[in-house]
């Protein structure tokens, strides 16, 4: 059974998305604030954690930073703005995904489900993507059963992006994800390996594809 810690200092909020998705059979943690959200952290080893932005004590930017290479598990942020600095920002402090209040708990529900598999795919280090397959164990890649050959940087970031389908992730973020935080080469090495990436793997052979997210940064989409 999922566990999903819910954040919101709105009590009817947390009980909206509490009954939507015990519907879905997952246990569900409530938190009012950042601080309490922290302390029960803790204890409480969730699956995954929605939060919302503004909150008193401590908010959900601060809630991310302070989750920040501490706990690994997707992160959904509720916010009452759909500006794309906030997405920007939620994206640079580690956020997986958005939504922007009044929002309709069926696609919540939806969002979670896509969230949930995606890490899973991530925490199993096997991918299926299109027409290739990929072991991120031993950085296997194969077409049709036939074994490829793929610069290792090439592959982390296919990987990365294929683990993830439809998130957005900012050149900032693969950058200190796949490079390291010491880089201190160009953020634009992400675009020549992005370009590489569509000239080895054309959509209509592969089953995928690379978008271009104006000033955000990149996804991967499946084809069709």
């Amino acid at each position: 059974m999922p566990k999903i810690v819910v954040v919101d200092d709105d009590p009817n909020i947390r009980e909206l998305i509490g009954l939507f998705l015990r519907r879905d059979g997952h246990q569900v943690v409530e938190a009012s604030d950042g601080v309490e959200a922290l302390e029960k952290l803790e204890s409480v080893r969730p699956d995954l954690a929605i939060i919302d932005v503004m909150m008193p004590r401590m908010d959900g930017w601060a809630l991310c930073s302070a989750m920040s290479g501490v706990y690994d598990f997707p992160l959904l942020l509720l916010t009452a703005k759909g500006e794309t600095v906030h997405k920007v920002k939620g994206l640079e402090l580690g956020a997986d995904d958005y939504m922007v209040k009044p929002f309709d708990p069926p696609e919540l529900q939806a969002r979670v489900k896509a969230l949930l598999r995606r890490y899973r795919i991530t925490a199993s280090q096997n991918v299926d993507l299109g027409q290739i397959s990929m072991n991120y164990a031993d950085f296997r890649i194969s077409s049709g059963g036939e074994a490829m050959s793929l610069p290792p940087k090439e592959f982390e970031l296919l990987f990365k992006l294929a683990s993830y389908p439809g998130k957005t992730f900012s050149r900032e973020d693969l950058i200190t994800q796949l490079w390291g935080v010491d880089y201190e080469g160009d953020e634009r090495t992400v675009d020549v390996h992005i370009k590489r990436l569509r000239n080895r793997f054309p959509e209509q052979s592969f089953g995928f594809r690379i978008e271009t997210v104006r000033g955000l940064g990149y996804r991967l989409e499946h084809a069709g």
